[in-house]
């Protein structure tokens, strides 16, 4: 078990949160965005008394809707502390993050924490499952 940085994982986690940045006109891409998933992998939010659960693909298709449509603009998310552990070809990561951007024209920003665990699948880190709180 180590927690030196393993840039494979730095360079997945980036790509991640990259994916979700909408400023200056970029466009998020939805495939790249699918392959950093396992198939099998889920997505839960939990808050408020509710838990919400979903596949990559459920999850992916209506943020990339709102990032494209008009919805969230000059929108993104970043992450500013984490903490990772990895085992062989598996590893978890604590993430803390912050976002920013327009919600319908309105000022929209916020934070969490991420718990995102991976796994090394054909020579590639993938996602396997990331739950989330919003603050």
């Amino acid at each position: 078990m180590t927690a030196t940085p393993n840039p494979e994982i730095e360079a997945l986690i980036a790509a991640f949160y990259a994916a979700f940045d909408n400023r200056g006109g970029r466009a998020p891409a939805d495939g790249a965005l699918a392959a950093m998933f396992a198939q099998t992998a889920t997505i839960t939010r939990v808050g408020q008394g509710q838990v919400e659960t979903w596949s990559p693909k459920a999850f992916i298709a209506p943020r990339v809707a709102m990032l494209t449509d008009g919805t969230l603009a000059e929108f993104h998310e970043w992450e500013v502390a984490a903490q990772t552990v990895v085992l062989a070809d598996a590893a978890s990561r604590w993430s803390t993050y912050e976002k920013r951007g327009l919600q319908n024209g309105e000022a929209y920003g916020g934070g969490g924490h991420k718990f995102i665990l991976m796994h090394r699948q054909d020579g590639q880190w993938r996602i396997s499952s990331i739950l989330w709180e919003d603050l």
